[in-house]
């Protein structure tokens, strides 16, 4: 499995970005896909999660501000970040669970966010 996400920069306190992650190696169609986000020297905080029905979970600090969504016919999932945060700056990635496991694997490079105030 391939996870390749792209999308971050540098952005203004208030401002969007749309990360993207195309994945390659799994049956997209039908696999929970995720995104997290990691600040250095801290653990991994779960984002949003997006499943093959398309219903959609979000951490409460992003809740209102973030949107996943997934194409299929792509193989990619999106992350929409709007009214960005200082406290949103991290490196972001996409994660898949496997059929049969309760976890995500997070196995991109991860893209970076820094949001300036």
């Amino acid at each position: 499995v391939q996870l390749v996400e792209s999308g971050g920069g540098v952005v203004q306190s208030g401002g969007s970005l749309k990360l993207s992650c195309v994945a390659s190696g799994l049956r997209f169609r039908n696999t929970p896909m995720s995104w997290a986000r990691r600040v250095p020297g801290m653990e991994l905080e779960w984002v949003s999660n997006i499943f093959a029905d398309a219903s959609t979970y979000y951490a409460d600090a992003v809740k209102g501000r973030f949107t996943i969504s997934r194409d299929n016919d792509k193989n990619t999932v999106y992350l929409q970040m709007n009214n960005l945060k200082p406290e949103d700056a991290a490196i972001y990635y996409c994660g898949y669970r496997k059929l049969g496991s309760r976890n995500y694997n997070y196995a991109g490079q991860g893209t970076q966010v820094t949001v300036a105030s």
